[in-house]
């Protein structure tokens, strides 16, 4: 997925991305400078559970009593 995201990335213009994680490939993190790409391997993935961190309701954006 990684490899075509940047091929396609490449014919848009976009040839100047940097890439972290690609020869393991657990965790792929592709930059364009506007915007960021993350792609996960599904077990990597649940265990950072980032739709948590990221959740609205997050116990460390909730105010304490």
């Amino acid at each position: 997925m990684a490899d075509h995201l940047l091929r396609a990335l490449k014919e848009e213009g976009y040839g100047k991305a940097r890439v972290e994680g690609m020869p393991h490939c657990d965790w792929v993190l592709i930059d364009t400078g506007d915007v960021i790409v993350h792609l996960f391997r599904p077990e990597v993935r649940q265990f950072y559970n980032i739709e948590k961190i990221w959740s609205v309701d997050a116990p460390h954006r909730t105010a304490s009593s």
